[in-house]
């Protein structure tokens, strides 16, 4: 038998990829990309090739990459992409992320001192404040995707995800939103992604043509705006759009969510990318469950950056204990151990909560006592409980911003963070776990051991389900 003829997207066999990359070995794969360590020809430097097997995650993550400048995020060396080929980004080679900190601290019995901690977090809300300074949220935060170079650089990573958010209250909520910059991406003898899209760079130079004006006041910009969105969405062929889909995912269940989840019959669900209403609208079957923000969870495709503050606040928590603070083994189990610490999701707590769209399809039975963050982070100082106390709660417009957190007083108290070269880097990076929602890590989040039966008790109603605490 005749060996299989190698696939016409297959990096191994793209001449114009080899011809100035050695590739050395397959470090990491997963369901929509495989990423190879390579060595550079003309300069021998040690890259990475990510493969991305995803037409819109291949999009998303360039256009993100070459948008953002910042020390602590990951650089977009080029890119290789043309018809009927998976696109290829090249990007620097970062050996080991986050997790894999967490993990070997965790194993060796030791905590991450506090000094280490500070450093750590500086670095990823400094990577995080240059995104929503730019309007990109990430929607796919967790240790995994924080990056850690030899030297202890860290560097948000992953950005097939992300979004940039143009609408005008976004614009609105960030003081002084910086100019649409773009790095310098060497594209020498790399193809150019194929023409989707084109309302994005025209929006994006309107809105900064606005803001030049300098002038003008608040509700003019946001007329204009308002007004050159318009016209784009109208003159746009639907075809050449890719959006993320109007579905709303009953508590943003997954496919895998719905095939072990006991409550599948009860709901219907729509597949992400079914829904379309020509407007680009978000959907809210994003971002990795242990990370993902409560209006998520219940649905919401109306938000903006601050999820990604919930996600840091679960990052922070995971830092302090080495543990992840709400491991859910479904969707409907992260909600109940949500609930458990920070009390039902109601009106008083989120003025507007109710209109989510999930709200009223799943009901909890009242949380007496929430055992609250601190009996999450034993042995934390008040400082430490009062950081993520400012990111983990249920209301986004009170999660403190990037920009706020790195002026916090808890980051200029003794210790001060220690210089990078200090930092302990693991030599290596942990094992991929596919089943975990964690990707690489020792943890697995769809274990058999959850406790939810014990937990809760459910029964269904003509809406969906009910949930009821013993």
């Amino acid at each position: 038998m005749e060996p299989k003829a190698a696939k016409s997207w297959s990096i191994h066999s793209r001449d114009e990829i080899i011809a100035k990359y050695e590739i050395q070995e397959r470090v990491g794969s997963g369901a929509y990309s495989d990423v190879y360590k390579a060595r550079r020809l003309s300069d021998n430097v040690v890259v990475a090739l990510k493969e991305v097997h995803d037409y819109q995650s291949a999009f998303r993550e360039i256009e993100a990459l070459q948008i953002l400048n910042s020390p602590n995020v990951v650089v977009l060396h080029e890119f290789f992409w043309r018809e009927d080929e998976d696109a290829v980004l090249v990007l620097e080679y970062l050996r080991t992320d986050l997790a894999s900190v967490i993990n070997e601290a965790k194993k060796e019995g030791r905590s991450i001192g506090v000094a280490q901690l500070k450093r750590w977090m500086l670095q990823i809300l400094s990577g995080l404040d240059a995104c929503h300074r730019n309007m990109i949220v990430h929607r796919d935060l967790k240790p995994t995707n924080l990056l850690v170079s030899d030297d202890g650089l860290l560097k948000l990573a992953d950005f097939g995800q992300a979004r940039i958010l143009l609408e005008p209250g976004y614009v609105a909520a960030y003081n002084n939103p910086q100019p649409y910059e773009q790095n310098t991406v060497n594209q020498e003898n790399a193809f150019q992604p194929p023409e989707v899209f084109p309302e994005t760079d025209n929006l994006c130079q309107e809105v900064y043509e606005i803001q030049e004006q300098g002038t003008i006041s608040k509700e003019e910009y946001f007329r204009q705006l308002d007004e050159f969105k318009a016209k784009n969405i109208d003159e746009t062929d639907e075809e050449t759009n890719i959006h993320d889909g109007d579905t709303s995912c009953l508590a943003t269940c997954t496919t895998s969510d719905i095939e072990d989840d006991p409550f599948k019959n009860s709901y219907s669900y729509k597949a992400e990318g079914g829904g379309d209403d020509g407007q680009g609208c978000l959907t809210s079957c994003v971002g990795t469950r242990w990370f993902r923000a409560p209006e998520l969870l219940f649905g919401s495709t109306d938000y903006g950056l601050e999820i990604d503050l919930w996600s840091l606040g679960c990052i922070f928590a995971e830092l302090f204990t080495l543990e992840p603070i709400f491991p859910g083994t479904a969707d409907i189990d992260q909600l109940s151990r949500i609930f458990s610490v920070l009390g039902n999701l109601t009106e008083e707590v989120w003025p507007g909560c109710s209109k989510l769209p999930d709200y009223r399809t799943i009901s909890f039975n009242k949380v007496e006592n929430p055992i609250g963050l601190e009996a999450c982070l034993p042995n934390c100082s008040p400082d430490e409980i009062s950081l993520v106390k400012k990111l983990v709660c249920y209301d986004p417009a009170s999660r403190a911003t990037a920009m706020e957190l790195l002026h916090d007083k808890y980051f200029s108290e003794e210790p001060p963070p220690v210089p990078m070269f200090e930092l302990w880097v693991p030599l290596t990076r942990s094992g991929q776990d596919e089943n975990s929602p964690r990707g690489w890590s020792g943890h697995d989040g769809m274990g058999s051991d959850s406790d939810f039966e014990d937990f809760v008790n459910y029964t269904r109603t003509d809406t969906g389900f009910s949930i009821r605490f013993p």
